[in-house]
């Protein structure tokens, strides 16, 4: 069983030992942590959570730790992450606690931490968090200071109305488009959002796996290969587009109308060539993502800029070049007209009105953007292997490299003229990973092992 502490939150497998799982003695110390860090101006935190089978157990042992703490809790129940986020922002609270794993299986679950802004605490923040939590110096509340539980179930309609009120969502264009999508919400939240949002935009739906069990039918990450019913389904004829979200609603994959994979790497490239169109500008993605970004960006005439990998880094970053759109390239579209926060819902009506705009099918979409694919590989190594020497050494090796862009912020990156490979250490296991980019699998592939047998000959 697994316990991750980390910057971004505490994360593990239900059940087990103390110290190894996620279980209640961990989950009061963290929220501990988090609410004796978080300034402290309304009083109030909101919690909401996906559909995951612990989500009642984790919620409650949440709920009463920050009560303990004299917090306000503002319940917004079922929530998609991105929902969670708007709360923060729409109750002015001082900060967010989201129960969930995001696109892990079912038996792991998760608390993602948010500022007063509604966004992911930055590395610094974290790791105070982290200290604050080692040390178990807190504080709790007296009892006529205990906090409170405010139940609010209004924000998944405010979520809705604040991406339809988007100036660049076109409800009446997509409503004459008259679509009809399938979509697989996995059981989770999704299939409680997503209907009210296709209904404001006047879009016919059939769902795949819509009650919210938290029972995930297959595994929950929008990967093709575990997407085969959605699929299936599409090949059916009866629908223009295929909608796929994760259990928390941030990232977003599309299917084409005959049952083939959009790519989840070019649901941001087809949103930002919508959002280009109208308002030019500058993009930013992690340094693992499709270049077909930086090309669509490109032709628009704004400056494409790379981040180090994870959602707080992208929004940063975004922040410093003043992106008009951003994310990763697992679907993860982040709009700041809307939040700095990936999301779903604001990535389905974008890219609904990009096609009633383009008036063509998806498949002819998607052939108007540049073509390449992405190889993912990995090497394991031993605990003891010294990864950051590793990393120097290749990052030595391509420096006089005419051809080759070394960029080391997050790992080592080595871009060539047609292709790039990404090499960076894990957070949590002894391993590389290996992404690399050709414009076909094949050539990707064989980068990426190129790389791979460097390394081992290194060792």
């Amino acid at each position: 069983m697994t316990l991750i502490k980390s910057i971004s939150g505490i994360r593990g497998t239900i059940g087990g030992a103390t110290g190894d799982t996620l279980n209640p003695l961990d989950i009061v110390k963290f929220t501990s942590a988090y609410a004796t860090f978080i300034p402290r101006r309304s009083g109030k935190i909101v919690v909401g959570r996906d559909g995951r089978i612990s989500g009642p157990m984790v919620r409650d042992v949440v709920r009463g730790t920050l009560i303990g703490m004299g917090f306000d809790v503002i319940d917004i129940g079922y929530a998609s992450t991105p929902t969670t986020e708007l709360a923060v922002r729409m109750s002015g609270a001082d900060g967010g606690i989201i129960i969930t794993a995001s696109h892990n299986p079912r038996q792991w679950n998760a608390l993602k931490l948010l500022n007063s802004e509604g966004e992911f605490l930055t590395a610094a923040d974290g790791q105070r968090v982290l200290e604050i939590a080692e040390k178990e110096d807190f504080c709790y509340a007296e009892v006529d200071h205990l906090g409170h539980v405010i139940e609010d179930n209004s924000y998944d309609d405010r979520h809705v109305q604040s991406v339809v009120d988007l100036n660049l969502v076109d409800i009446d264009a997509i409503r004459k488009s008259r679509f009809t999508v399938c979509v697989d919400s996995i059981n989770s939240v999704g299939g409680i959002v997503l209907p009210k949002l296709l209904e404001r935009l006047g879009v016919g739906y059939h769902f795949l796996n819509r009650d919210v069990t938290g029972d995930f039918a297959h595994n929950p990450e929008p990967l093709e290969k575990n997407l085969q019913g959605i699929m299936q389904e599409m090949k059916s004829g009866k629908y223009d587009l295929g909608i796929v979200v994760d259990p928390d609603v941030d990232r977003l994959a599309f299917i084409c109308e005959d049952g083939t994979m959009f790519g989840e790497e070019y649901t941001l490239v087809a949103v930002a060539d919508y959002v280009l169109s109208k308002t030019p500008g500058n993009t930013v993605s992690n340094l693992s993502s499709t270049r077909a970004l930086r090309d669509v960006t490109r032709q628009h005439g704004g400056v494409y800029t790379a981040s180090a990998v994870g959602e707080v880094n992208v929004t940063t970053k975004m922040k410093e070049v003043n992106a008009v759109i951003g994310g990763e390239g697992n679907g993860g579209v982040i709009y700041p007209e809307s939040h700095y926060g990936r999301d779903a819902l604001v990535g389905i009506a974008l890219f609904l009105t990009l096609l009633a705009e383009k008036d063509c099918k998806v498949s002819e979409l998607r052939r108007q953007y540049p073509d390449y694919q992405i190889a993912k590989n990995r090497i394991d190594l031993t605990p003891e292997t010294d990864v950051d020497a590793i990393l120097v050494k290749v990052k030595e090796m391509f420096a006089s490299d005419a051809e080759a862009t070394v960029n080391d912020i997050d790992g080592v990156k080595i871009d060539f003229p047609d292709s790039w490979v990404h090499l960076r250490k894990s957070n949590t296991e002894p391993i590389i990973r290996v992404y690399s980019e050709a414009d076909t699998m094949e050539k990707a592939d064989a980068l990426g092992k190129r790389l791979m047998q460097v390394v081992y000959d290194m060792q």
